[in-house]
């Protein structure tokens, strides 16, 4: 990491790496099955792993009676069309809740209708409530006590001044993998207080800002447009430099396909990979996000005053290090449990300069 990258790159590091070290440690506690490395041994019906969002944004409203699809909605915001689509996720395809209605209701699911934890939920809440709370304790004995609290000190100076209906996790990615800017009006949240809240408040007022302005999302930017040039990479190195899956890179290249940004180029060494590269379009979008990400961070700095957001790079800087893996303190917390799928995977040289939370479980890598 460069000291001249802006300041979403530093927020989304640490978040990346808080929401890393909290599902490593779920993975580890709860019973649990995956798609491609298996289940907790004797636990073949328990629910489907996901990420820290899934906590955040729907699993710890649910109590462990009962709650109508009415009262979840109210307490989440989520919208009738959210639910038609989360809904069944959690419930049919996950294996979290329960839903029950009277039979002759419409086979949509009715706002009456009563959600119930199945066993591997209860199973799965009881290891997330007070998971939070136990990460960053951890961070405290890893980082220092001081270095965590001037952190949190930092983020709260803005904090206190953004929008108080911004939520305290940031949202699944949409088309483009765009940070949806509707507000959000949902009765129950998390303690401001907590550092993930407060990295993902002050990361997601700056997204809002940047996507009302720009042509392209900030994941993509960050994650993937601000790695590129006219000459080509291939992609096992794009991969290696963004930290992201391959799902997500694909997502995102399809997006500038789409769009006509990047083109495909024979591979100067005679290799059969193909390289990527910017189209001239890529590389003023390219120019023009850069130039506007800039911009945006000097005007918070007139915003918020200079020394709160100087103080507040300059701790987010102790955090991150220079980014590599020998470089970076970050990365000497994201080692997985020796049973977990990330054990088996190969291990990231690059963490996400933006969260990129995708429909397939929320995991930050968009694995």
């Amino acid at each position: 990491m460069r000291s001249d990258l802006p300041l979403p790159a530093w927020l989304s590091q640490v978040l990346v790496a808080f929401i890393l070290e909290f599902d490593n440690e779920f993975e580890h506690q709860a019973p649990h099955r995956t798609t491609l490395y298996g289940s907790t041994p004797g636990s073949i019906h328990a629910p489907w792993l996901v990420s820290m969002v899934m906590w955040s944004k729907f699993l710890r409203f649910i109590p462990d009676t009962s709650i109508s699809v009415a009262e979840l909605q109210r307490l989440t915001a989520m919208d009738r069309k959210s639910a038609d689509v989360w809904l069944p996720r959690l419930w049919k395809w996950w294996g979290y809740i329960d839903i029950a209605w009277p039979a002759a209701a419409s086979k949509r699911i009715p706002p009456q209708a009563v959600i119930r934890l199945t066993p591997g939920g209860q199973k799965a809440v009881a290891v997330w409530r007070p998971l939070t709370d136990a990460i960053e304790e951890r961070w405290m004995k890893g980082f220092g006590q001081k270095e965590v609290e001037n952190l949190k000190n930092a983020l709260f100076e803005i904090h206190r001044r953004l929008d108080p209906d911004l939520p305290d996790h940031l949202p699944i990615l949409g088309y483009g993998l765009v940070t949806d800017p509707k507000k959000w009006t949902g009765e129950a949240k998390l303690s401001f207080e907590t550092l993930p809240a407060l990295l993902s408040k002050v990361l997601l007022a700056f997204a809002i800002e940047f996507e009302s302005r720009s042509q392209i999302s900030i994941a993509i930017y960050a994650n993937i447009l601000c790695l590129m040039d006219d000459r080509g990479v291939n992609m096992p190195d794009l991969l290696r430099q963004s930290g992201i899956s391959k799902e997500a890179a694909a997502a995102a290249l399809s997006f500038l396909k789409k769009n006509d940004c990047i083109v495909t180029l024979t591979n100067p060494d005679g290799k059969q990979t193909k390289l990527i590269a910017l189209s001239e379009k890529g590389q003023r979008l390219q120019h023009n996000s850069r130039e506007l990400m800039h911009s945006l961070e000097d005007s918070w700095r007139t915003r918020f005053g200079e020394d709160t957001i100087g103080s507040l790079r300059k701790v987010l800087e102790s955090f991150v290090g220079d980014g590599t893996p020998d470089g970076s303190p970050l990365f000497r917390r994201l080692k997985p449990h020796a049973g977990n799928w990330r054990a088996f995977a190969p291990q990231p040289e690059a963490i996400p300069r933006y969260p990129m939370i995708l429909h397939r479980g929320g995991f930050p890598d968009g694995a």
